[in-house]
């Protein structure tokens, strides 16, 4: 599946039920930036030839602009986050976010219309009930399939500063959203009322010193939750020793190597995602230049690290001045933890294979989308004389990037969003 639209940046998030989501925002130099979240389902066997095809299923609108007065802020639509919820009928439900305001919407099918109304003509207005003489018994009459999104809950007014991550909890009654310096937790059934859990905020806020960069619940433990912080640290919390978890359970912190030190060691070290191993026994963080694997029984130093993109070291002082440096990375694992997916520029993105230790860069683009197509693997060159098949590092496009990735619970796809496409892959098919 490929968007053709070049003015999309896209989010994207796996259903364990083969649905997909997108989340698409305008380019901010082209037109003003959407609040869209597009799902699209996998097409049956029946329907399709090979394997792995997704087909548009329904497209609505989640956010629309607003204007925060007391504030004079502008509240953009764009949506920074999406997470499913557990399927419990043929409804699909998910929770989206702009930065101020998280919404649960439910997205269901409809074939049959009511037909036959007592109080009602048949064009729907109201009659007259002086002129109802006879009871009807309203029937179900068969109608053409549509698709309908309908926001169940809105959660807003809760958080000063822009949302960055939200996280459904293990137990399916809660789940927490996260902004620079607060994480709330709320019941879906409450949309008035949520609980402060963690708030970093200083009383002098010239005494900040490091923001939250991202939230996870732990997959099966419902009182214990991941934050991640600017300065590259991980806080784990639990919510049985108290109700605000500004302590921690666990710390996980590197010991930074004084000979690395340089201007740009504060901005390569914050952490831009936070995932929870399946198993719930692994935590991956993302930062600028590498994907760490810590054990939760181990807080000193990861057990794996793996380097994403190196050969940019050289080049941070271009990147900060372009503002790439800021750029923030997902990564995924796969159904088995055994290999992890992130993110790089030029359309590359890194597989890194746990047991074997072997790593492999490929690259989304419109060469390599056709239907069956191969991915070969891609190298850079950092210097010296570059083979036909390598990239020298000076050639990279750093406009084009794979900020989000997925990777289905249960089968080898994945999807990678390359600014304005989306892309799935999956294994080859015999």
């Amino acid at each position: 599946m490929e968007e053709d639209i070049d003015t999309r940046k896209i989010n994207n998030s796996f259903l364990r039920d083969h649905s997909y989501a997108t989340e698409g925002n305008a380019n901010p130099a082209a037109f003003r930036r959407w609040g869209r979240v597009q799902v699209a389902v996998r097409c049956s066997k029946n329907q399709i030839h090979r394997r792995g095809e997704y087909n548009v299923y329904s497209t609505f609108q989640s956010h629309e602009p607003e204007f925060d007065y007391l504030k004079s802020l502008e509240i953009e639509e764009k949506i920074n986050k999406i997470r499913w919820l557990p399927q419990q009928n043929a409804a699909y439900f998910l929770l989206s976010t702009n930065d101020k305001t998280v919404k649960l919407w439910k997205v269901s099918e409809r074939d049959k219309r009511p037909e036959g109304y007592n109080l009602k003509d048949e064009e729907g207005r109201l009659r007259d009930p002086a002129t109802i003489t006879t009871l009807r018994v309203p029937v179900l009459r068969p109608m053409d399939l549509m698709v309908e999104a309908t926001p169940r809950r809105v959660f807003a007014n809760a958080h000063t500063y822009h949302i960055n991550s939200i996280s459904v909890n293990s137990d399916y009654e809660t789940y927490m959203s996260a902004d620079d310096l607060r994480i709330n937790l709320w019941n879906f059934e409450i949309t008035n009322q949520s609980f402060n859990i963690v708030d970093i905020k200083p009383a002098n806020m010239e005494e900040l010193t490091e923001v939250i960069t991202a939230a996870e619940f732990h997959p099966h433990h419902c009182n214990t939750f991941v934050y991640s912080s600017s300065k590259g640290t991980i806080r784990l919390c639990d919510m049985r020793a108290s109700a605000l978890c500004d302590r921690h359970t666990k710390f996980f912190e590197e010991p930074e190597d004084p000979s690395n030190r340089s201007f740009f060691s504060e901005i390569i070290s914050s952490i831009s995602d936070v995932k929870f191993s399946h198993s719930g026994r692994y935590i991956m963080t993302r930062d600028y230049l590498t994907v760490k694997v810590w054990d939760l029984n181990m807080e000193n130093r990861p057990i794996e690290t793996y380097q994403v993109h190196d050969y940019l070291r050289s080049k941070l002082c271009s990147l900060y001045e372009n503002d790439c440096i800021f750029d923030k990375f997902e990564c995924v694992w796969n159904g088995s933890d055994s290999v992890i997916m992130t993110g790089s520029y030029n359309n590359f993105f890194r597989m890194f294979d746990r047991n074997t230790k072997r790593d492999v860069t490929l690259e989304a683009s419109r060469e390599n989308s056709k239907p069956r197509a191969i991915l070969k693997p891609r190298k850079v060159c950092v210097g010296g004389k570059r083979r036909k098949d390598e990239i020298s590092v000076d050639s990279l496009d750093f406009s084009k990037k794979i900020l989000h990735t997925a990777w289905h619970p249960s089968e080898n796809i994945i999807a990678v969003a390359a600014t304005n496409n989306l892309y799935i892959f999956q294994d080859k098919v015999n």
